[in-house]
C-alpha cells in the first residue's frame, strides 16, 4: 500500500532516507513520536469528518422526497 501510494512522487529509497534524516535533525527523536501522534490524530478525523460526509449524501440520495407525493401526471388523465 505505502509503495503504491509513493510511486506518484516518484521516490526512490535514497530519497525517503534522506527525507526522514532531515526531519530526525530538524525536530529530534523525542519530539517525532508526538508530532507523528498528531498527525495521525488529524487524519483519523479527515477520514471521519468524510465518511459522514458520505453517509449524509448516500442518506439524502436515498431517501424519497417529503411532501411530493402527488402524481404530476394526474391532472392530465
Amino acid at each position: 500500500m505505502l509503495n503504491n501510494s509513493l510511486l506518484f512522487l516518484n521516490l526512490g529509497t535514497g530519497e525517503l532516507v534522506l527525507i526522514m534524516l532531515v526531519v530526525l535533525l530538524l525536530f529530534g527523536g523525542k519530539k517525532l513520536p508526538e508530532l507523528a501522534r498528531g498527525l495521525g490524530r488529524g487524519i483519523r478525523e479527515f477520514k471521519d469528518a468524510s465518511e459522514g460526509i458520505k453517509q449524509e449524501l448516500h442518506d439524502s440520495m436515498n431517501k424519497p422526497a417529503e411532501g411530493n407525493n402527488s402524481n404530476p401526471n394526474k391532472d392530465q388523465q
